[in-house]
């Protein structure tokens, strides 16, 4: 008879940093895209910045988080210079801006995903009218709940700093979506 391992011996997913990743991929995606308004271009971005954090695997697990959101927004800073620095030597070129993202509808319920996808769009487009630090200071603060120390670190600024984008961007995004409640 072959000895059982306990479930005691195995770490659980999340403390593994291929657990880490796997959980936060949807977001990490998500924060991509509305940085970069292109599918594909987040995609590769967030591949990069995962891929960048095998390097870190050594590190404590309470590191991974804010360490992967700061090499994630790093790829995106780089991504938006590359694409400039393209379109400075191409002219004029016209990008995928309205390319949509897929959904799992996996709900019964076609009205409530409408009204879901809808929210998503409006939440989206209201974001992407909002400038970069804003709405990297609003990801972060809201959406990913990091304290205002971890955001200033990430984004590599003062605390108060990301008070005042935050501050602007809760502004910004009340007036866009005010008339939507």
């Amino acid at each position: 008879m072959e000895p059982r391992l306990s479930p005691m011996v195995e770490a659980p997913a999340a403390e593994t940093l291929d657990g880490f990743l796997s959980g936060i991929g949807a977001r990490a995606f998500r924060f991509a895209e509305l940085g970069l308004r292109h599918r594909e271009d987040a995609l590769d971005v967030v591949q990069e910045a995962m891929l960048k954090m095998l390097a870190y695997r050594d590190r404590p697990a309470e590191e991974w988080s804010p360490l992967f959101w700061r090499i994630l927004r790093t790829r995106i800073i780089d991504a938006q210079r590359r694409r400039r620095f393209r379109l400075g030597w191409m002219g004029s070129a016209t990008l995928e801006d309205g390319s949509e993202m897929e959904w799992a509808d996996d709900n019964p319920d076609p009205s409530r995903s409408h009204d879901s996808r809808e929210a998503w769009g409006r939440m989206r487009d209201a974001m992407r009218a909002l400038p970069d630090r804003q709405r990297e200071a609003f990801t972060l603060r809201v959406l990913e709940e990091f304290d205002v120390a971890q955001t200033a670190a990430i984004m590599g600024c003062s605390e108060g700093s990301v008070k005042t984008h935050l501050s602007r961007a809760r502004s910004a995004l009340q007036t866009q979506l005010e008339d939507w409640r």
